[in-house]
């Protein structure tokens, strides 16, 4: 069988070529066509180069179609999977920066919090340009799958307003998967979940092993766990005090909720530096940037490696893949999705981008009813939810009373800043990120007025409680090894858990 897949923001490291081996390693998709797109045509050179040769070396006909013009690498695609970063580095970084002037100490910045709204902001602007090109040169019946954050707002716009059909795909469900059978000494494959509630505030609401309902057992088992009682102190202490165990990293949940970033010191009571997403300060931004200056470096190194196996043993976990194959082949793939909740879950809103077990075959995408979450997690969601809807509705309109708006419901952004100050932070990031925001050119130019007017709010030069150095090449030669693993993990759409791997 043949069709086109299209990558968007190929010049990802190690996703776009993960994402290819897996669709590659299915024996039917060895004749379909591939397109990569990035607005930098030296990052997307230098991934055509490694997947391309990968192709060659198992043996097959294809030819990547390389191109910065995103509407040919488009034109009759059946699926597009979206890998983006808008802004880039540059960007993420005053994602981080200007909000710990502020005294929001983020570890991601890409998902809620001061950070991750305005990523959504930058992200929605493009996205939907994005769903315009799709609509008018895809395939009529195309799947877009979005691997990009924020998972939920991205989603949300794309399906709202960009009138393309659009998926949310993570791996963290995975990943807490794995940590739930670690924690309770079993194979993962012996251990049946059910997941439900949005990207990254995902709760394993079932957790059974034989027919043995498991989920009371996981607070002991990893508050007893050597590693993870360590690493996983606010995961465990929201398993204690609502019940049930989430999705989400360590740092990831951090910034998601009022309780465990807002005081400076209390914070490394609550996360661990042996890696980065267990709650540092800026982690995925220091590894994302040293991660892009290794990869630059060593890139030669990776061309005389060993190519990656288009074998079955070989895939990951990712979900884009078995999805594409389950609506080609018929073949019947259990996953979790991010999807419109039009009443999977019962006490969420209709209109919110959810995260639910999902079934795909040949008859398309089905989402069973989940029924009502716990009233203590549902609760901790709907207050996210509001804030993205917040976020999405201030995106598309350019509205930048309901950006501050969202920012004030964020929980630790509300938990740390009062609203005068939440106000001169937005003043402050949409000045920042000006170019990557054209939909705010009015609010924009009223805040660099008030901002040159003087009579500020004073700030902090607060590099946050727990930042570490970004490392020079010089220093990540020192242990070739660690670099690679961290270039390998850090240039993806979103980080995986280092316990998943």
């Amino acid at each position: 069988m043949s069709f086109k897949v299209t990558f968007i923001g190929a010049g990802s490291i190690g996703f776009t070529r993960g994402l290819l081996r897996d669709l590659l390693a299915v024996p039917e998709f060895h004749n379909i066509e591939v397109a990569f797109t990035d607005i930098n045509e030296h990052n997307l050179d230098m991934v055509t180069q490694l997947c391309q040769r990968d192709i060659e070396a198992n043996g097959l006909n294809i030819q990547i179609q390389a191109t910065t013009n995103r509407r040919e690498a488009l034109k009759d695609a059946k699926y597009v999977l979206t890998v983006v970063r808008i802004g880039g580095l540059e960007a993420f970084a005053t994602d981080v920066d200007i909000p710990l002037k502020y005294g929001v100490d983020q570890c991601v910045g890409d998902t809620l919090c001061a950070g991750g709204i305005m990523y959504g902001q930058r992200g929605i602007a493009e996205m939907l340009n994005i769903c315009k090109d799709i609509r008018e040169v895809a395939s009529p019946d195309v799947l877009l799958l979005n691997y990009a954050n924020p998972m939920a707002m991205l989603t949300w716009a794309c399906n709202k307003y960009g009138g393309v059909r659009t998926i949310g795909l993570c791996h963290g469900v995975q990943g807490g998967h794995w940590q739930i059978a670690t924690a309770l000494g079993l194979e993962k494959k012996d251990v049946d979940i059910i997941c439900a509630g949005i990207n990254h505030q995902t709760w394993y609401v079932q957790v059974q092993h034989k027919g043995e309902d498991m989920t009371g057992k996981l607070l002991e088992a990893f508050e007893a766990h050597p590693e993870f009682s360590k690493t996983e102190k606010v995961r465990i202490d929201m398993l204690r005090r609502f019940g049930y165990y989430s999705t989400e990293s360590n740092g990831h949940l951090s910034e998601y909720v009022p309780w465990y970033r807002k005081r400076p010191d209390e914070i490394k009571d609550w996360i661990d530096l042996g890696t980065w997403i267990n709650g540092e300060t800026g982690g995925y931004l220091r590894v994302c940037t040293e991660g892009r200056n290794w990869f630059e470096t060593d890139f030669p190194n990776w061309m005389q490696e060993e190519p990656f196996k288009y074998e079955a043993d070989k895939r990951s976990e990712e979900h884009g893949s078995y999805i594409i194959e389950g609506l080609e082949t018929g073949r019947v793939y259990r996953g979790h999705f991010n999807v419109v909740n039009n009443g999977v879950i019962s006490n969420l809103p209709a209109d919110a981008i959810i995260e639910a077990p999902g079934y795909v075959d040949r008859n398309g995408i089905n989402m069973p009813h989940v029924g009502d979450l716990p009233l203590g997690p549902a609760a901790v969601c709907n207050v996210s939810i509001s804030v993205q809807r917040l976020a999405v509705e201030a995106a598309v309109r350019g509205d930048d009373q309901l950006l501050r708006q969202a920012m004030m419901m964020d929980p630790l952004v509300g938990a740390v800043c009062n609203p005068k100050e939440i106000w001169q932070m937005a003043d402050e990031m949409l000045v920042a990120q000006e170019k990557w925001l054209p939909q705010y050119g009015d609010a924009i130019a009223a805040a660099k007025t008030r901002l040159a007017a003087g009579n500020l709010i004073p700030t902090k030069d607060y590099a946050g409680a727990a930042r570490l150095k970004v490392k020079t090449v010089d220093e990540m030669m020192e242990d070739r090894e660690a670099a690679r693993r961290n270039a390998s993990e850090a240039d993806k759409a979103k980080e995986r858990p280092a316990a998943a791997h």
